[in-house]
C-alpha cells in the first residue's frame, strides 16, 4: 500500500494537556525541534482541551492524567466519543495499577514521566503511521465486506481485567478460564505441549496457571479461544491453517526467546501466536481472491504476501491487525502484526515487539508461506544487517543461537 507520501507532508495536530505549567513548558522547550512536522497545542485543563478541540479536530492527543476537576481519563473518554478517530496518548508519573485499568480502553498508549522527546516523538509517529495503514480505503474495504467480525474474546477480556489487580490468586484465574469447559480442554492441551515444556503432567487449570505464569497463560486463552471459535468449516485450497499455526507457535517460542527478560516479552510473544490471524478473515471472507493472490505469487515469483496487496488492495498483516485493533489489544501487539513483514517501514530505535518478531520469523526457517500448500517464493525476511541497525543490546549471532537451541529442544519433545 502506497501511503506515506501524504503522511509525510502533512503536519499533525497536536494538543498537550498538563495542569503543571512548568511540565508544559519544559514540552514546549524539548519538543520546538518538532515544530516542522507537528503544529503542538499546549493547553492546562481537559475544559481547555475540548475547547480547542471544537475549533480544530486534533490528530493526536497527549494527557496527563491526574488534573484538578476533568481528570486526563475523563478527557479521554470524551475525546473517544466524540473525535474517536483521534490517536490518545496518556502520560503519566503515577504508577497505580487500577489507574492504568481504568485507561485501558481509553488510551491508545501510556507513556510515563519523565519521558524524552525522543520517546514521545517516536510514540506519535508510530501510532499516527499505524492509524493510517489501518484506515486506508483497501482494509476497509475489506473489512466492510465481511458479515460479522468476530466478537472481542470474553474469556480473555476479563482475564485481562483479573490479572490487572496487583492481589490476583492463582485460583481467581483459573476460575476465569474454567468457565468454558471447551477453552479449559484447550489450555491444557497447549500448557502440556512441547511448546512450553512442562516438568511434569499438569492436569488441571491451576497447575497451568502457577507453573507457565499470568502472562503465558494469557497468551494461550487468546489463542485458544480466538482460533477454536473459528468456523471449522473453514478451508481453502491452498493456505493450510493447521500449518500455519504449527509456523506460529514455533515462532512465539523463538520470539519468547529472543524477547526474554525484556518488559516487552509477554507482548511479543502474543503478537507471534496472532501474526496470520488475517489470514482467517481472508479464508472466511475471500477465499477466491486469496486463491488468485497465490496464483499471482506463483507466476510472477513474487511473495505472498505482495500478491495479496496487488490482488487485494491490502495483505493478511493489514487485515490481522485491524482485528485485533478493534478488539482493543494493545498497540505494540497490533503494529507487530501490521509490519511484521516489513518492519523496515517503522523506525523502531531498539529491540521492540516488532522487530523481535521480524528476527524471530527469520529465524524459524521460514515465513507465512509455510502455511502454504504449494512452493511459493519466500517473503524478504530481516537479517543481520536489521538487527545490527536497531538499538539493541542482542546481536545477531546471539538471537541465532538462542533461535538454534528453542527449535532443538521442540523438535527433541516433539519426537
Amino acid at each position: 500500500m502506497k501511503m506515506r507520501s501524504d503522511s509525510k507532508a502533512r503536519r499533525r495536530h497536536v494538543l498537550f494537556v498538563d495542569d503543571e505549567p512548568q511540565v508544559l513548558e519544559g514540552l514546549r522547550r524539548r519538543l520546538q525541534p518538532l515544530t516542522h512536522k507537528w503544529h503542538m497545542t499546549f493547553v492546562d485543563s481537559g475544559a481547555d482541551a475540548l475547547s480547542q478541540f471544537e475549533l480544530t479536530p486534533h490528530d493526536v492527543i497527549v494527557s496527563d492524567i491526574s488534573m484538578p476537576g476533568m481528570d486526563g481519563a475523563q478527557l479521554l473518554h470524551a475525546i473517544s466519543e466524540r473525535w474517536p478517530a483521534t490517536i490518545r496518548i496518556a502520560l503519566s508519573g503515577m504508577s497505580d495499577v487500577e489507574q492504568k485499568l481504568r485507561l485501558l480502553p481509553l488510551a491508545h498508549q501510556y507513556l510515563s514521566k519523565p519521558c524524552r522527546a525522543e520517546q514521545l516523538e517516536d510514540a506519535v509517529m508510530r501510532s499516527v503511521q499505524l492509524r493510517e495503514e489501518l484506515t486506508h480505503p483497501n482494509v476497509k474495504a475489506i473489512i466492510g465486506r465481511i458479515r460479522q467480525l468476530p466478537a472481542r474474546p470474553q474469556v480473555f477480556s476479563r482475564l485481562q481485567v483479573v490479572m490487572a489487580r496487583p492481589d490476583t490468586a492463582t485460583r481467581e484465574v483459573a476460575q476465569v478460564i474454567a468457565t468454558d469447559t471447551a477453552l479449559t480442554v484447550k489450555v491444557l492441551q497447549l500448557a502440556n505441549s512441547a511448546f512450553f515444556r512442562p516438568a511434569r503432567r499438569i492436569s488441571n487449570i491451576e497447575q497451568a496457571v502457577l507453573y507457565l505464569g499470568f502472562q503465558s497463560v494469557r497468551n494461550l486463552v487468546m489463542c485458544a479461544e480466538v482460533f477454536g471459535r473459528w468456523p471449522g468449516r473453514m478451508r481453502h485450497a491452498a493456505v493450510d491453517l493447521e500449518d500455519l499455526q504449527l509456523h506460529a507457535q514455533r515462532t512465539a517460542a523463538v520470539a519468547q526467546a529472543i524477547s526474554a527478560g525484556t518488559q516487552f516479552c509477554d507482548d511479543t510473544v502474543l503478537a507471534a501466536l496472532l501474526h496470520d490471524i488475517g489470514y482467517w478473515v481472508l479464508i472466511q471472507e475471500c477465499p477466491r481472491e486469496l486463491e488468485q493472490a497465490v496464483e499471482l505469487a506463483l507466476a510472477a515469483d513474487i511473495p505472498l504476501p505482495q500478491a495479496e496487496e496487488e490482488i487485494l488492495g491490502a495483505s493478511h498483516a493489514e487485515i490481522g491487525a485491524y482485528l485485533l485493533a478493534i478488539w482493543g489489544l494493545p498497540y505494540t501487539v497490533v503494529e507487530a502484526v501490521a509490519h511484521h513483514h516489513r518492519p523496515e517501514r517503522v523506525k523502531s530505535a531498539g529491540l521492540d515487539p516488532l522487530s523481535a518478531l521480524a528476527v524471530a520469523i527469520a529465524l524459524t526457517g521460514g515465513d507465512d508461506s509455510d502455511g502454504c500448500a504449494r512452493n511459493l517464493p519466500p517473503s524478504d525476511i530481516v537479517g543481520a544487517d536489521y538487527l545490527a541497525g536497531l538499538d539493541s543490546p542482542l546481536t545477531w549471532p546471539e538471537a541465532e543461537t538462542r533461535a538454534r537451541l528453542c527449535l532443538e529442544r521442540i523438535a527433541q519433545e516433539s519426537n
